[in-house]
């Protein structure tokens, strides 16, 4: 369903699959290329043009932008208070019918990241045991954040550093990119906004990462009732140097992101997709990646959080299959 319409860009080089590194560094570009959604800057809506097919939709409304930028970063806080299903579907090649692997998980907040818990294909645990272990280790990590202990106050700082790394890309954007209104679209019964996404050419990066901002150009559509991001998907135009310049995304590579409201004006990812080629050093990798997200809950900060998993653990059907626990 969400892939019909993604024209074949990659083609898959039989080598070595990256590293867990390599991983980790083309999930954090991901990351600032979905940060980029939000460059509908104030400056934007001067920028946007409404061709004249479509002068009816009008120009953008004043303050729209700002909006927006100010729900995203509310929607991003909120992902350190909401748990979710996360259902991760790798592939050899862009268009494998089936996936190679396929890893099912709890994501839980543990106060200084994302905790993923494996789980079966319904949502329930496997392995009732480890699935326990893993509950215990977590529930101990948020008891030290919790009770404020001296240990985790590095990792927490870290964390800190790395949410206001997150805030200062989009701060970037603004000058980033320039934005051109297309035309209005319906998804479901929501009509969404879309917008050309080039590269601004006045533009002076000032990093590593928003030096990407150079070489990416897309589209991304906006419900503009919500002031929210709905969708975003664009492709490198460059090739991208990664990892101190030892590794490479090669120009042709493609990403994508849907968002919905998934409770009352909070609106989270659904689904991603990410189709790279590169190399790292003298070995050539390829990464197709689709992500689905569903379940989302709200499990609080570190001390709602550890109080709703301990009383999680001490139930007494933990970790059994749904079929076999009894209706409360």
């Amino acid at each position: 369903m969400y892939n019909n319409k993604v024209a074949k860009r990659i083609r898959f080089r039989n080598a070595l699959a990256p590293s867990s590194k390599i991983r980790m560094m083309l999930k954090r570009f991901c990351g600032s290329i979905a940060v980029l959604s939000v460059a509908l800057a104030a400056n934007a809506a001067g920028q946007s043009i409404a061709p004249d097919s479509t002068a009816t939709i009008g120009p953008a409304k004043p303050g729209l932008f700002e909006r927006i930028i100010s729900n995203q970063k509310k929607d991003e806080a909120a992902l350190d208070f909401y748990e979710r299903i996360e259902r991760v579907e790798t592939r050899k090649s862009l268009n494998d019918p089936a996936p190679a692997t396929v890893k099912i998980a709890r994501v839980i907040p543990s106060g200084t990241g994302m905790d993923r818990i494996p789980v079966g294909a319904d949502g329930q645990p496997a392995d009732a045991a480890a699935y326990r272990a893993n509950l215990e280790k977590l529930e101990q990590a948020l008891a030290l954040i919790a009770n404020d202990t001296r240990a985790q106050h590095e990792s927490l700082e870290k964390y800190a550093k790395k949410k206001k790394d997150r805030n200062d890309l989009i701060d970037a954007t603004r000058n980033a990119f320039l934005f051109t209104f297309l035309v209005a679209e319906p998804r479901g019964d929501r009509m969404l906004a879309k917008y050309k996404m080039e590269p601004n050419p006045a533009f002076k990066p000032t990093s590593r990462f928003t030096n990407i901002y150079t070489k990416v150009h897309g589209f991304v559509w906006v419900d503009e009732a919500a002031g929210e991001l709905a969708r975003i998907e664009g492709d490198v135009t460059e090739d991208i140097a990664i990892g101190l310049f030892l590794g490479k995304i090669y120009k042709g590579s493609h990403f994508m992101q849907e968002r919905y409201e998934v409770l009352p004006g909070l609106w989270l990812a659904s689904f991603s997709q990410y189709d790279f080629d590169g190399r790292k050093l003298f070995s050539s990798f390829a990464v197709h990646e689709r992500s689905f997200y569903t379940n989302y809950r709200y499990i609080g900060p570190p001390k709602e959080a550890l109080e709703a998993l301990r009383k999680e653990l001490g139930r007494a059907d933990l970790g059994k299959p749904a079929s076999s626990t009894s209706a409360p």
